[in-house]
């Protein structure tokens, strides 16, 4: 099989194999090269060069495409209890879910001031922020001061009254985070990180109070927190 130089010498010297008469000169030269070249691409088919391109590049290994794996069948109440764990997990990383109840009765307090205050505790079984007690309306701040437990933590607000130095009656809403020191560590931890959560639902929170002693969040503080 003759080769593309050997070729373009025989088309210049006679052109015997593609039955032309060879040209003189140079211009016969570029003549006869540029008949080449045409009857070159037109005689060219793709599958010329496939042993080429087979033998250059072998095909991948058939462990590189493993089949692919029949489609299994999920189970509902599996996939359901998955998702409920997995919203139980979100609550918790988020600062613990809040109990409607919670939400109902503070709205009392703010809107209708049918309570004096209402003490709120992390229920952790169920990991959900409930209603502990609820103070009447009649009722004092020693009152609720003393119904907060003194080894446990709790969040609470409290509806406080109070008269401004311009002898104008006003009432502001505390909140107040109460972590004593005598409480456990997972929970005061618990207790921290949920709080901002937790206070984002009760909307009309005025001042917040943070407490780990009763001196700490005694009535002068507290008036002069209002004030």
């Amino acid at each position: 099989m003759l080769g593309w130089t050997q070729k373009f010498l025989v088309l210049h010297q006679g052109g015997a194999m593609l039955g032309q008469k060879p040209l003189p000169g140079r211009g016969g030269i570029m003549q006869q090269a540029s008949l080449y070249f045409a009857s070159a691409l037109l005689s060219f088919r793709p599958s010329n060069l496939a042993p080429a391109c087979a033998a250059a590049h072998p095909p991948l290994p058939s462990f590189l495409f493993p089949s692919p794996r029949p489609c299994l069948l999920l189970n509902p109440r599996k996939e359901g209890r998955k998702q409920e764990k997995a919203s139980t997990m979100s609550n918790s990383a988020s600062g613990m879910a809040v109990c409607d109840q919670c939400k109902l009765k503070f709205q009392e307090l703010k809107a209708k001031r049918s309570f004096r205050f209402i003490v709120f505790k992390i229920n952790e079984k169920v990991q959900q922020v409930v209603v502990d007690r609820v103070g009447e309306k009649n009722e004092s701040y020693d009152d609720f001061t003393a119904c907060l437990p003194a080894d446990e933590c709790r969040y609470a607000v409290f509806d406080f009254d109070f008269v401004t130095d311009e002898n104008c009656q006003k009432s502001k809403i505390f909140f107040i985070s109460w972590a004593p020191d005598t409480s456990r560590v997972r929970s005061k931890m618990l207790y921290a990180s949920s709080k901002d959560r937790f206070k984002r639902e009760l909307d009309g929170i005025q001042v917040e109070l943070q407490a780990t002693d009763p001196s700490e969040m005694s009535m002068d503080i507290v008036k002069g927190r209002a004030l």
